[in-house]
């Protein structure tokens, strides 16, 4: 059985990688991704690949007056940026800003890796799964004096099974099949917080490096990044299947499930997650004061309930750039049980105990220069449900 993977904003399934600034130039519009190999074969036959070897050794950037003829003739890969304002703001970064977090890619082109989808969808059923009476279960286990290393594991051996027992066992997804790298773009985006405003009300602002934060007025002065992600609308497919062996009473028996998972029931917890995500996002960009993030929100909410009418596909926030509640399979962060393990971990702890709104921060892509929307959301559809 088929799957199709539609990106309805841009996606970002990261490989782990980084283009540095002496990776690549920035000419026209777009990155011009170098090909090293083939430009220290050229200058190893004349005297220019020692100052060539010093400029990458040192320099932040190269310079472009002395090599910028090797982004037009050397280029391994040319990314358009999303927008021509994009690359006058990629101009006055310090490098430091300039890293690039690429997209997975085979010989063949960019793909979406299985894992990465199954993933998302483990987290969706395990939210689906998770209550607050097990929250705060697990909030009992830090009143002791040791606080427990892995917390999360707990609740996704008790809902989920462990090893050779996962619930997930019966589901296959293999990675995707390669797309065009024309379906690749650079987009630009900014860090958006919420900070308190007197009297009692909160007004957004948008995260500064090193400052901190700016008035959200002119999201301009917000610090940008990069990154290369595939356009809303491109369509990557790939191989789904359901092993029926772990459908056969005495397996389920022997594995101690309840019942095997199906394709069905996956496919409805990840919608019942994307609905609750969504909301929270929804109220975010109301408080925010963000209409087009919030309109893209909305069209977001009309495709998921195309996807719960057609019952054989579901919405998928995955990849980089979706934040905390894109990974995390707890209930609502206003579930007191909830905030009250968060206040045991150091990393949380400040911004939980701050009282404002937790995530209180939204990665936003921007579209022509203006803050548009939510990164990473896509719909799975399957040919058919088993």
């Amino acid at each position: 059985m088929k799957y199709r993977l539609t990106c309805l904003t841009p996606l970002l399934a990261g490989d782990g990688s980084h283009l540095s600034p002496i990776d690549y130039m920035v000419w026209k519009d777009q990155v011009s991704v170098l090909d090293q190999p083939r430009i220290f074969r050229l200058l190893a036959k004349g005297a220019r690949l020692e100052n060539y070897l010093k400029q990458i050794a040192f320099a932040d950037k190269l310079d472009f007056a002395s090599w910028g003829g090797f982004a037009q003739n050397f280029a391994d890969r040319n990314i358009p940026f999303e927008h021509a304002s994009s690359a006058a703001h990629w101009q006055r970064l310090p490098s430091e800003f300039l890293r690039i977090p690429t997209f997975v890619s085979s010989h063949a082109g960019p793909f979406v890796p299985g894992s990465a989808l199954k993933g998302a969808l483990r987290t969706a059923l395990l939210a689906g799964r998770v209550s607050d009476q097990s929250m705060k279960d697990l909030a009992g286990l830090f009143s002791g004096e040791r606080v427990p290393r892995n917390p999360g594991l707990n609740l996704e051996d008790r809902f989920l099974g462990s090893g050779g027992a996962s619930i997930m066992k019966p589901i296959g997804i293999g990675d995707s099949e390669a797309v065009s790298r024309d379906a690749m773009k650079i987009f630009l985006l900014r860090v958006a917080t919420l900070a308190p405003k007197a009297p009692g009300g909160l007004e957004l602002q948008w995260k500064q490096s090193p400052r901190g934060s700016v008035s959200g007025a002119r999201p301009q002065d917000g610090t940008p990044t990069f990154a290369e992600m595939a356009v809303p609308g491109t369509v990557f497919s790939g191989h789904w299947s359901e092993n029926a062996y772990y459908h056969q009473p005495e397996i389920v028996k022997a594995l101690r499930w309840k019942s095997p998972l199906t394709a069905a029931a996956l496919l409805k917890a990840a919608n019942d997650y994307a609905g609750k995500l969504l909301a929270a996002h929804r109220r975010y960009a109301e408080v925010a004061k963000l209409d087009a993030v919030h309109a893209s929100i909305a069209s977001l909410e009309t495709a998921l309930a195309e996807a719960r009418e057609k019952k054989n596909a579901c919405l998928v926030c995955l990849g980089w750039g979706g934040g905390f509640l894109s990974k995390s399979a707890g209930p609502s962060p206003s579930s007191e049980s909830y905030r009250a393990i968060l206040k045991q971990l150091v990393y949380y702890a400040k911004a939980v105990n701050s009282g404002l709104p937790f995530p209180k921060t939204r990665r936003v892509v921007f579209f022509e220069d203006r803050p548009a929307t939510l990164p990473g959301w896509v719909c799975l559809e399957l040919d058919s449900l088993p």
